[in-house]
């Protein structure tokens, strides 16, 4: 389901029980609220009982490259396929677009299972950088 009015709170949430908490502002509200504000592409996954579950947040242009920020599922939805949906519906939105994202470290040997290819030459510039 595509993520249109979601509670900051309940996604904080869900960060947490994934463990993407450890490496997002969750404690931060504003910073947090921005960050799914800014998203354009918002992917979720929810429990029969109506509980958030699983999330893709990206940006995309839809046309060459969606960058998927965040893909986060609840520990214990985990291995049950709710992830690679998660991305075939990002996927499915952006079918043009190139999927590009930056793996958790607890993730690298998931993305290779579910069709990712790794990238040699990324890179990144970390917040607040003064190197500039």
């Amino acid at each position: 389901m595509l993520g249109a009015s979601l509670a900051v709170q309940e996604v904080a949430a869900l960060y947490r029980a994934s463990t993407l908490a450890e490496r997002r502002p969750v404690d931060n509200e504003e910073r947090f609220a921005r960050m799914l504000a800014g998203a354009n592409l918002v992917i979720t996954a929810r429990a029969r009982d109506g509980r958030l579950i699983g999330i893709a947040r990206s940006i995309t242009d839809g046309a060459y490259a969606t960058y998927l920020s965040d893909l986060a599922v609840s520990t214990a939805f985990q291995g049950r396929g709710v992830g690679r949906d998660l991305i075939r519906a990002t996927r499915e939105a952006a079918p043009q677009a190139k999927l590009i994202l930056l793996a958790a470290p607890a993730a690298v040997d998931y993305y290779p299972h579910v069709g990712f290819t790794r990238h040699e030459s990324a890179w990144t510039l970390p917040e607040m950088a003064n190197e500039l």
